[in-house]
């Protein structure tokens, strides 16, 4: 056995390498290392989850953002983005169409839109919840102040995702303006974990001037902070950005990486994100052979789907747009694993 197939091993056996060894696995990696970590980590997800693959319903409800941040399409500085929020009624008509198609999670992503303020987002979450009490509510929008936090909690918010972007507090001041403090980022999630909130965090791959340290800085974290779950996909560079010309990250490492994080955060919710499906073609049902277990088809209005772009090409039909459910769970069940309905909570293990 070569020295990365050891590496499995004990990562496998053990859910957890030192920094030198998570390093050697990554920059040694080759596609037998990577099909026998991917068998290592399905194997241990099916022992906690089973072949389930749990669905969420996504609503981009608002795509105007106060934030600066190089990377990303909804950034303030891109006056070619052609701006939306919806309302509360509109937000709950989402509801509406995905609660008879089997959704019981709804994930309300934003940028940070000044306009909805404490009162107005609370509002929402009330009427959601009030409407469909079975199901969850998962808050997707950026940094707000630990009473804010609170006060969506209490509201009735169930979990909040948060990506941290990056580890490494050098790095993040790279793909951020100065206005934006990598201690706060960490703060935020510090709350929300506090709080009570069932906690993501996650890191784009490849993104610019990302080094196989910075990833296992990452990695480190996600092992200690110990998130309910972790959103990773390909960093993909959007045309009206400063970023327009750095290179993608690719779908290969990204499989590796979920593969890995599967293993040393066995009960975590892992995403197959539409990052993965955009970059590869199969990106989504590869995730799900690597490890991952939930995917987010779309609920957005079609009227507005096209202008959440994040990223250049992102995708929003076909297999990705909620009302084709059906679609989605053929792909999946392809795969030999089921899309399950229901809230899917994590089974992250406490300590």
């Amino acid at each position: 056995m070569n020295g990365t197939g050891m590496l499995i091993e004990k990562l496998a056996r053990e859910g957890n390498l030192t920094d030198g060894e998570l390093e050697m696995l990554i920059r040694e990696r080759t596609p037998e290392s990577a099909a026998a970590l991917a068998a290592a980590a399905r194997a241990v997800r099916e022992k906690i989850y089973g072949r389930a693959v749990y669905i969420r319903g996504l609503i981009e409800f608002t795509n105007i953002c106060k934030n600066d941040c190089l990377y990303c399409g909804i950034r303030r500085s891109n006056r070619r983005a052609s701006r939306y929020r919806l309302s509360e009624e509109e937000i709950l008509g989402c509801c509406e169409t995905g609660y008879p198609l089997g959704f019981r999670t709804f994930v309300l992503q934003g940028g940070e839109d000044p306009y909805f303020t404490d009162e107005r987002l609370s509002a929402v979450v009330r009427s959601i919840k009030r409407r469909f009490p079975d199901c969850a509510v998962t808050l997707s929008c950026g940094e707000r102040g630990r009473e804010s936090y609170r006060r969506l909690f209490e509201a009735g918010a169930d979990r909040y995702l948060l990506r941290h972007e990056t580890a490494a507090p050098e790095h993040y001041r790279k793909l951020h303006p100065p206005a934006m403090e990598f201690e706060r980022r960490m703060q935020c999630l510090r709350d929300l974990k506090d709080i009570g909130y069932q906690t993501g965090c996650g890191f784009m791959v490849g993104s610019p001037f990302q080094t196989v340290e910075d990833i296992v800085r990452d990695l480190r974290f996600i092992r200690s902070f110990r998130p309910h779950m972790v959103g990773i996909g390909p960093y993909l560079s959007h045309p009206d950005t400063p970023f327009c010309s750095q290179p993608d990250g690719t779908a290969e490492l990204t499989l590796f990486l979920l593969s890995v994080i599967r293993l040393l955060l066995p009960g975590v919710l892992l995403p197959a994100t539409t990052a993965l499906g955009t970059v590869m073609a199969g990106g989504r049902e590869e995730g799900i052979l690597r490890g991952a277990n939930v995917v987010m088809p779309n609920l957005s209005p079609p009227s507005v789907r096209g202008k959440y772009l994040l990223y250049h090409d992102k995708l929003s039909s076909g297999a990705e747009a909620a009302e084709n459910l059906r679609e989605l769970s053929r792909s999946i069940e392809g795969t030999g694993y089921t899309v399950t309905a229901g809230r899917g909570d994590s089974l992250l293990a406490d300590g």
